[in-house]
């Protein structure tokens, strides 16, 4: 593999930032949990999983062509992801009094209705794609990727958010109280705002 270990393991870890910030998907998962148990939310969780397959295969194959035209682009990229972080904590640090947003069509019973939601909720969700499209590429220089890395960073970009989101449906007791307590949701945001920053100033201090 031509990618380093210290590159997958800080994106390892804004993909684990990134699942830890409250949005509709943890709650359409808690729903479904809640009114069917596991069996009704593993297929939501499923289905976002497919699109966080998706999303990172198009941002290193679609923009593969505009690294051979510019070899700067790599380096802009870089800077585009440390701007995303560090703007994205910010801003989850000067809201975190912000509810969770709720999203009845996440909830349909049904599994082919969870699983369709959790595509929808991941291929239409903002966060995703700016992660993807434009941070994705800061960790690592697409122009030398190989098929094993490519293999690796498709693995972490569906492993981390399943886990998490499997792992909230078993513990769907306790995340509700979590997401239903305004100074649970307030800390939560202010915690992981801060660690997105780091995140971004740490992703600026690597080698390019």
């Amino acid at each position: 593999m031509t990618i380093t270990f210290a590159a997958l393991l800080l994106y390892a870890g804004a993909m684990a930032l990134l699942w830890l910030t409250p949005g509709p998907v943890w709650v359409a998962i808690t729903a479904r949990a809640l009114s069917g148990g596991f069996a009704s939310a593993w297929p939501l969780a499923i289905g976002v999983t497919i699109g966080d397959l998706i999303w990172p295969l198009f941002a290193i194959f679609g923009l593969s062509w505009i690294v051979d035209q510019w070899s700067g682009f790599m380096v802009a990229l870089r800077y585009v992801a440390v701007v995303f972080f560090v703007g994205m904590g910010i801003l989850l640090i000067r809201r975190a009094n912000d509810p969770i947003e709720r999203d009845s069509r996440l909830t349909r019973p049904g599994r082919l209705a969870g699983f369709l939601a959790g595509v929808a909720a991941i291929l239409g969700n903002p966060k995703a794609v700016l992660f993807y499209m434009s941070a994705l590429p800061g960790f690592f220089d697409l122009r030398h990727v190989t098929a094993a890395d490519i293999a690796v960073i498709a693995l972490v970009s569906m492993s981390i958010p399943l886990v998490g989101n499997l792992a909230l449906a078993l513990a769907v007791d306790k995340a509700r109280a979590r997401l239903a307590s305004p100074e649970r949701i307030r800390k939560i945001n202010r915690i992981a705002g801060g660690l997105l920053i780091v995140v971004g100033l740490a992703l600026a201090l690597l080698p390019v």
